[in-house]
């Protein structure tokens, strides 16, 4: 097994770890077994980056250079869109055409960055003094440890990849050990584009072995991690220790605001899309609806109605609506967050079972659950439970919606439905969320800034934000016309009085 990229070679763990087996989330399978790093290997790897970055020849690389190698990326992405589509689906367990989507996003990133990538010179400072010329530009960090999450193992990489390359940065890059086979693509595509040695390198393994070497190793610059809350804290500790630049992305627990006045069909619609998208497991997703007294009743019977009739299972069977979830422990923890809201009260609407297909038996299946009755306070509703389980709340005014709807210790997406288009415009203004979408749920564009506030996370990625991440700004002041200044009159003369 050589599934390690370090200093241009792909090599195998220099660890006697036995390798992790990857599996498919639809029937359990095994897919393949993969190296797992050593504490030797994340030395290795990142004295590579070090080497590239400090003494190597991307160092004198141009912006531009970088952008047409980042085109190079995006093209060979293009050329293997089918190959990479079916890896997530086999991987994540999300449908074929999620997995098309999936690439085509990260084709636009890579592209929307290889255009930035030489767009920003600096600019120039006006002292006021016409002896002085003075400038702020940006550099590179360093080496940069890029942390993936199991989700969208390829496109949330991209996310930091494509802008870290641009900045002129060298990366060590660690998918999770549950999905790491499309990042192994990625890189084989990064080498076949012609990256120099050193400069984007590949470790396997689990966060709290490989993850942690790495985010604690002194000649690492700059962590940018995806992830979940708990391992995020984590993250910003281990970083602390030698002040390094931390960029995390640490999910949500994100409110979809329905008026009386929408759309009821629409709005129903995609309330569904937004819960129940690759089985609920989207650091965006809608899983808190905040649904308006007059049509509650009706809204969440409708809901409940439609959840029933998604099609589950295999994620290359152009029929399934909704894959599984990634693993058997993640599906187990789904549920306990199930049982627990039953206890607390909340009023198990449909779903909230493991499907009784037996041709689905084997896979990590549960059946899309609705919850009403849900209040504030309740587990399942202040919780990333990050599954197929949507709660619903009920509100009588504006102010009590965006009362409830900011009522999170998260602040990463939130939505609000209505026809009355000030109604929008205040209730967005209002939520305390780093994306509040109007009449629609999910969208993104590279040119925008992502992330969240509150314990959502730290930085944001995508837009012009996500380049100065990996950023240093440096400020260049130049006397053009030096001359003694005279300050202290007594040290003339060569220092005689």
């Amino acid at each position: 097994m050589q599934d390690l990229f370090v200093n241009g070679r792909w090599v195998g763990s220099s660890g006697s770890a036995p390798g992790r087996v990857i599996l498919n989330p639809y029937d359990g399978s095994q897919l393949r077994t993969v190296s797992e790093a050593s504490d030797e290997d994340v030395d290795n790897a990142v004295g590579a980056a070090r080497s590239a970055f400090d003494d190597g020849p991307w160092r004198s690389t141009s912006a531009r250079e970088r952008g047409t190698l980042l085109r190079s990326i995006a093209a060979l992405l293009v050329r293997d869109r089918e190959d990479i589509a079916r890896i997530e689906s086999l991987d994540t367990g999300k449908t074929l055409a999620e997995g098309r989507i999936d690439v085509d996003d990260v084709v636009a990133v890579f592209e929307y960055y290889a255009g930035l990538a030489d767009a920003d010179a600096g600019r120039v400072v006006d002292t006021g003094n016409p002896d002085v010329v003075s400038r702020v530009v940006h550099e590179p960090v360093g080496v940069c440890a890029l942390i993936a999450p199991w989700n969208y193992p390829l496109l949330q990489l991209s996310w930091k990849v494509a802008p870290a390359l641009a900045a002129g940065n060298t990366v060590v890059i660690k998918p999770s050990e549950v999905t790491p086979l499309s990042t192994i693509h990625l890189v084989k595509l990064a080498d076949e584009a012609g990256i120099p040695p050193g400069v984007v390198n590949l470790l396997l393994g689990s966060g709290p072995d490989v993850g942690s070497s790495l985010v604690s190793h002194p000649g690492v610059d700059l962590v940018s991690f995806t992830g979940g809350l708990a391992t995020g804290k984590k993250i910003m500790a281990l970083a602390a220790a030698d002040v390094k630049r931390v960029a995390l992305e640490l999910g949500g627990k994100n409110p979809n605001v329905v008026f009386a006045d929408a759309n009821f069909d629409t709005a129903v619609d995609y309330a569904l899309a937004a819960a129940f998208l690759h089985s609920g497991q989207v650091c965006s997703a809608g899983s808190r609806l905040i649904v308006q007294d007059s049509i509650h009743d009706r809204f969440v019977a409708e809901l409940a109605r439609r959840a029933d009739a998604i099609r589950l299972g295999n994620g290359l069977d152009d029929t399934t609506e909704c894959g599984p979830l990634v693993s058997s422990e993640h599906r187990a923890k789904v549920e306990r967050y199930i049982e627990v809201a039953v206890d607390e009260g909340a009023r198990l609407v449909t779903g909230g079972h493991r499907p009784d297909d037996p041709e689905l038996a084997d896979g990590y299946f549960l059946r899309p659950t609705v919850f009403a009755d849900c209040r504030s306070g309740m587990s399942i509703v202040r919780d990333e439970v990050f599954g197929p389980v949507v709660t619903v709340e009920r509100f009588e005014t504006e102010a009590d919606a965006v009362r409830l709807a900011n009522d999170t210790e998260y602040g990463l997406a939130g939505a609000v439905w209505t026809s009355d288009a000030s109604v929008a415009q205040r209730v967005a203004t209002a939520l305390r969320h780093g994306t509040v979408w109007i009449n629609d749920y999910h969208p993104y564009v590279p040119q925008a800034e992502w992330g969240g506030f509150g314990k959502s996370g730290v930085g944001r990625e995508l837009g012009p934000s996500g380049l100065d991440e990996y950023r240093e700004a440096k400020h260049i002041y130049q006397n053009i016309r030096p001359a003694p200044m005279r300050w202290f009159t007594g040290a003339t003369d060569g220092g005689r009085t």
